[in-house]
């Protein structure tokens, strides 16, 4: 079993199925790649010593570069790999260029794929996670689901529904194993930020970030509520590279802060009042632990945040932001905050489960896993 890592969203979905694979060790034997994609500190090393990972058998160092660029650096890298250790099965998460990258080598090289986070769709053909997440599901053997609309999405694509197990939401099982260590950390002291008195903003997509016009007009948006609260926005470096480039200064009422490591930052959008970001992942956590969320993008491959959840979807014009976000701090807003069906922090035992099952070696242990029939 080889377990791939490439981008920050992915350390948090591996995490928790490392721990569930450790603990059935005498049925599986896995090993940790990481391909490099995400590769300085606050953005890779740090979150391997937050989130208890070990350190990866093999790192591909690939860096950044163009999508192509990146995608193509990773397959060639990462060929070798699997020609030398010859795995029965590779496991890739979310949505990202080495998600796709690896699981292309190994689907040529007639390698099961098991696809955890599979099924979300934006139906944004601009978004290259959705070209990503749509050709990973094509190629996957086994696709580990997060919720119904998921489910509904691959059978209507034409996925064989024996190959499709809902599981519920890996990135809560993280979430939920690491509240009591970023409990401890000291950020809202070191940021001299009192619980539920801030917003929290997270920007890093190409649609919110590469263009000049889009990004000043955003910033404008945190500005017009910074008037009202504290914004606190730990900079993506792309987003730091594209400010830069494009001449763009922080405004005062917005307090821009290098990338925090995973426990910093959980301390830190746990403790908000409202968080507005283009981030996937968060839209998924803010709803888990009933934090208003606005997120900043036209769709969301996270339908369910918003009709169960306690997310917005509210596009990049700065009226509409501001206006919600005001809404949302005068209360006017039911902050519904109903946890999705299976976000309950063992979502890795079901697929660990589920993969034992198919490779026919025991039975699956919880009786909630939920195959599509």
């Amino acid at each position: 079993m080889v377990n791939v890592v490439g981008a920050r969203p992915n350390f948090m979905k591996i995490a928790p199925i490392i721990r569930a694979m450790e603990a059935r060790c005498d049925e599986i034997s896995q090993s940790l790649v990481h391909t490099g994609q995400h590769y300085d500190e606050m953005m890779s090393e740090s979150f391997f010593r937050d989130l208890d990972i070990p350190a990866p058998e093999i790192n591909l160092n690939t860096g950044s570069g163009s999508h192509a660029e990146q995608t193509a650096a990773v397959m060639l890298s990462f060929e070798p790999v699997l020609r030398q250790m010859r795995p029965d099965w590779v496991f890739v998460t979310g949505d990202v260029n080495s998600t796709l990258a690896s699981a292309l080598v190994a689907g040529k090289m007639k390698i099961n794929v098991a696809h955890v986070e599979a099924g979300l769709r934006s139906f944004d053909w601009t978004m290259p996670e959705e070209l990503n997440r749509v050709l990973t599901d094509r190629i996957s053997e086994l696709l580990f689901t997060p919720s119904p609309e998921a489910d509904e999405n691959l059978l209507r694509e034409g996925i064989e529904p024996h190959r499709i197990v809902r599981v519920g939401n890996v990135m809560i099982d993280t979430l939920y194993h690491q509240l009591e260590s970023a409990g401890r950390s000291e950020i809202l002291e070191t940021l001299a930020l009192e619980p539920r008195s801030f917003a929290v903003v997270t920007l890093h997509r190409p649609a919110s970030v590469d263009e000049p016009a889009t990004l000043q007009n955003l910033f404008s948006a945190l500005a017009e509520i910074g008037r009202e609260l504290p914004v606190v926005f730990p900079a993506h470096p792309r987003t730091q590279a594209r400010m830069r480039e494009f001449g763009i200064q922080p405004v005062k009422e917005v307090r821009v802060i290098d990338p925090l490591g995973y426990l910093d930052f959980l301390k830190l959008w746990s403790n908000s009042r409202l968080v507005l970001t283009d981030s996937g992942g968060l839209q998924e956590e803010t709803t888990t632990l009933a934090i208003p969320c606005l997120t900043l993008r036209d769709n969301t491959e996270r339908p369910i945040t918003i009709i169960q959840g306690t997310n917005h979807l509210v596009g990049l014009e700065r009226e509409r932001i501001v206006t919600i976000a005001r809404k949302v701090l005068r209360g006017e807003f039911e902050n519904k905050g109903s946890r999705p069906e299976l976000w309950d922090g063992h979502a890795a035992e079901r697929i660990v489960d589920a993969l034992i099952e198919r490779t026919g070696n025991v039975q699956p242990q919880l009786l909630n896993l939920k195959a599509v029939q």
